[in-house]
């Protein structure tokens, strides 16, 4: 039994999906993946969603560029959480599916995230605070990941700052150098 359907218009979405597949399972979140149109199979949608709900599946991940209407028609057959990845596709770069998929209408809420890669790593997360609220263990493994995080910045600045001495050092070093010879 999974925890997280995630759906894709297109397996040409697979790189940028793989995000979020890769995130939930290194959080030991299960998911399914299937390709499901909107527009061009809209039955298999709904009854990939029906199937999931009977299986247990507690949050749905829908990717999809252009019109993006996928997590709207996900949402439109679940009351479970949607969470919509909008992808780049044609001459608008993802804009348009972004507009598209946060745009829904009242009754039919879609959290979105942002265009492409980004996107996809956030929606993971996103799908797994829902879940933590019910589960201490992967709420621990959330903050153990937000402490990762932290922690990789500190280090990126304890590395810029000793950089930064050693250019400064450099400098001052050249600077004297320069003097010395002028003298």
């Amino acid at each position: 039994m999974a925890d997280v359907l995630i759906l894709t218009g297109s397996d040409s979405d697979l790189p940028v999906v793989q995000e979020t597949f890769d995130t939930l399972a290194g959080l030991g979140i299960t998911a399914e993946f299937h390709v499901a149109s909107a527009h061009r199979t809209p039955e298999r949608v709904r009854e990939l969603v029906s199937q999931a709900e009977d299986d247990g599946v507690k949050v749905f991940v829908a990717a999809a560029g252009g019109a993006a209407h996928l997590a709207g028609a996900v949402a439109a057959a679940t009351t479970r959480p949607v969470i919509g990845i909008p992808l780049a596709a044609g001459a608008l770069g993802g804009v348009d599916a972004l507009y598209a998929t946060v745009n829904m209408p009242p009754g039919m809420p879609v959290a979105t995230v942002s265009v492409g890669t980004w996107g996809a790593y956030n929606a993971a997360l996103l799908a797994a605070q829902m879940l933590a609220v019910g589960d201490d263990d992967l709420a621990a493994r959330m903050r153990d990941l937000r402490n990762e995080q932290t922690a990789k910045v500190l280090r990126k600045d304890e590395a810029l700052q000793e950089q930064l001495a050693a250019n400064a050092a450099e400098k001052a070093a050249q600077d004297t150098s320069e003097e010395a010879a002028n003298a």
